[in-house]
């Protein structure tokens, strides 16, 4: 076997080591799974996520999911719980600990403190038997049979388990909740994903002089309409109401087939029924009526009346498409 092949063959063995395990991490979950979860649910304080090492690192993850999908979380590093950071544990806060073998030193050290305080805790762990699994009030089963490391050794399935049970946590509470996409955007509005969650066909078309001429202007209104304006259309509009829309590959069809402009008026090359939508309308779906109907611009419309263009390049310039 060549280098290459070698390296196709690990790659392959991890990949199937860590897809078994998680599917067997589906029979796992249990009734005592659901009430740890229901207890979360329930809970009028936040959930506080410890770990040691890789497992530390995993904590850090699901408390960045649970805060971006509505359960205030807060990520706390088991050794330095016992130098301080155990204060910020708040009486109805509830503790999750994770630990593959539950049997680490700082694990022991931490769990009595948290017992003190008479706050929930909930163990993910690969070993209910061990100190955490005994002593917590829930133990999500996170269990891994062998690492993907040929010796054995190395935290890979194990943290792939921790980190799959964390996202099911995660989405059953979100689910618990009724997590809209309107919440969804709340807590994620920058970037292209807050984009498509919040971002209207009003944001965009806001930014044009939106275009439009009168049904009976002149050819070279037309012309010079869509040029100042550079969306390459223009409405022609009738005391606020759309007739009709002009491309500029609307002039250049007419331009073929006419040898004289002369009395030709916009409401004779205007294309009727044009696409629009209301200015309301997700950008995000406008960027789908667009692809649907293989053209790059629609008219957007508020109160029934014009109200400006949205052209694939805005959607393209704000990450959209």
């Amino acid at each position: 076997m060549n280098t290459s092949q070698q390296i196709i063959a690990s790659a392959q063995k991890t990949i199937i080591i860590e897809r078994d395990a998680i599917s067997n991490l589906s029979t796992q979950i249990d009734d005592e799974f659901a009430q740890a979860v229901y207890t979360i649910y329930k809970s009028k304080g936040r959930v506080v996520i410890t770990g040691i090492g890789k497992s530390a690192i995993i904590a850090q993850k699901i408390v960045a999911t649970l805060n971006s999908t509505g359960t205030p979380s807060l990520f706390m590093h088991a050794a330095d719980a016992i130098h301080g950071d155990l204060g910020s544990i708040l009486k109805d806060d509830i503790v999750i600990c994770i630990s593959k073998s539950g049997n680490t030193p700082e694990i022991k050290v931490l769990v009595p403190l948290i017992k003190k305080t008479e706050n929930t805790l909930i163990a993910l762990t690969s070993n209910r038997a061990s100190f955490l699994g005994t002593e917590a009030d829930y133990v999500l089963h996170a269990f891994t049979a062998e690492e993907a490391c040929p010796n054995n050794l190395a935290p890979t399935t194990s943290t792939t388990v921790q980190l799959v049970l964390g996202d099911a946590v995660a989405v059953a509470l979100l689910n618990l909740r009724g997590f809209s996409e309107k919440d969804f955007a709340r807590y994620h509005p920058g970037g292209a994903l807050g984009k498509r969650l919040y971002l209207t066909v009003n944001d965009i078309c806001a930014a044009h002089e939106n275009p439009q001429v009168a049904p009976d202007a002149s050819i070279k209104e037309v012309i010079v309409e869509i040029t100042n304006k550079m969306l390459g259309v223009t409405a022609v509009v009738l005391n606020g109401v759309i007739q009709g829309i002009i491309t500029d590959g609307d002039l250049r069809r007419m331009l073929a087939k006419n040898d004289s402009l002369d009395g030709l008026t916009a409401q004779a090359i205007m294309s009727e029924n044009p696409k629009s939508v209301a200015h309301d309308t997700m950008a995000i779906a406008a960027k789908e009526i667009l692809e649907e109907n293989n053209i790059t611009q629609l008219l957007v419309t508020k109160n029934g009346k014009y109200a400006g263009v949205v052209h694939i390049h805005d959607l393209i310039k704000e990450g959209i498409a």
